[in-house]
């Protein structure tokens, strides 16, 4: 669908304005597969969404190039669209829909596509991690210029997977960049009771990585530290970046979060990447409110259509439960009801 006029050509206005798109559909896609959710068309309950983080997933989207590839933790709906996923089939899989990228199967938190570099979504803390090492060893192996990036919460911080693959890349100086979105929380955890110092990008240094932290809130910067780390690992010095931004929600769509007070969360929302470009175009690029609202509603219409699309589009046929799932050259499984017929001689 056309997204309104864009200013990719007009330098650092343009990259404002488009970032800023991305940032919208992000923001726009989670607040309906939300509303999926309250109408009961969504695949299960455990929907992560990733409002408030919309700056890391459209500053370090757009850093990247056609062929680099990428894993996501479960809060990834936003990197995938960033990095040109197609809302249609993505909100026909949260729905659970044959339409979708993984057929129905993989629902919100397991889902991948290849063409599109996406590796595969995770619900485990970390899991996509090492994933991004074995990317980017085959990258160096083949001589390709791809980079393999690897995104995940605060809570994979303090997972051991993590440091074991930034030692493996630093030592074979892989085209490797670990990205941590840093929303405060690990489910209902606040960072500093689960990590003694927050200085995550010394960590990365200790292991021989180049690394940077930057405020999620300005999608510029995000897009500035990622361009250069991207550039680095692509010479065979992997990299870590570290974005922070708050979580506006809870850890799930049925998480009230009873742990943080109206206070800060109120503050947290204050926070907001959209809001903040928005000012920026408005002021300091001179961009007119009218085009700015010609966006919002760009990513209005199309997301709209995304949730029809979801919502009426066809369940899989039973029999698709094997498919993807035995080797192509595998006779499918015989129903539980037809093997215990035979085992009893009725058939």
């Amino acid at each position: 669908m056309d997204q309104g006029p864009s200013r990719a050509g007009q330098g650092r206005s343009g990259l404002a304005l488009d970032l800023y798109r991305t940032m919208r559909r992000i923001r726009t896609f989670e607040e309906r597969v939300a509303e999926l959710f309250v109408r009961q068309q969504s695949a299960g309950s455990m929907l992560h969404l990733s409002i408030g983080e919309e700056g890391a997933a459209a500053g370090v989207g757009r850093a990247m190039v056609e062929g680099d590839s990428f894993t996501t933790h479960h809060r990834g709906h936003g990197v995938f669209l960033a990095r040109g996923g197609d809302p249609n089939r993505m909100m026909a899989e949260i729905a659970g829909k044959a339409a979708g990228y993984c057929g129905g199967k993989g629902g919100s938190m397991h889902i991948a596509d290849m063409a599109l570099g996406h590796l595969g979504a995770n619900a485990i803390v970390g899991g996509g991690i090492p994933a991004v090492v074995g990317a980017g060893l085959s990258y160096r192996r083949l001589r390709r210029p791809q980079v393999s990036v690897a995104f995940f919460g605060d809570g994979a911080m303090q997972q051991g997977i993590l440091y074991e693959s930034m030692n493996m890349a630093a030592l074979w100086r892989l085209p490797v960049l670990f990205v941590c979105i840093n929303n405060q929380y690990g489910m209902g955890t606040h960072i500093d009771r689960a990590s003694a110092s927050a200085a995550w990008d010394e960590r990365a240094r200790s292991f021989g990585l180049a690394a940077a932290m930057v405020d999620g809130e300005d999608t510029l910067a995000v897009y500035d530290a990622a361009s250069a780390l991207l550039a680095g690992a692509r010479d065979g010095i992997p990299g870590y970046l570290g974005v922070s931004c708050y979580r506006f929600h809870g850890h799930a769509r049925m998480d009230k979060s009873p742990y943080r007070d109206a206070a800060e969360e109120e503050a947290g929302r204050r926070r907001d990447p959209i809001a903040r470009m928005a000012n920026r175009l408005r002021g300091e690029f001179e961009v007119a409110g009218a085009e700015i609202e010609m966006v919002d509603a760009a990513a209005a219409a199309e997301m709209d259509t995304a949730m029809t699309f979801a919502i009426q589009a066809p369940l899989p046929e039973p029999a698709a439960m094997f498919t993807d799932v035995f080797a192509p050259d595998q006779p499918a499984p015989r129903p539980v009801a037809d093997r215990i017929a035979a085992a009893l001689g009725e058939s």
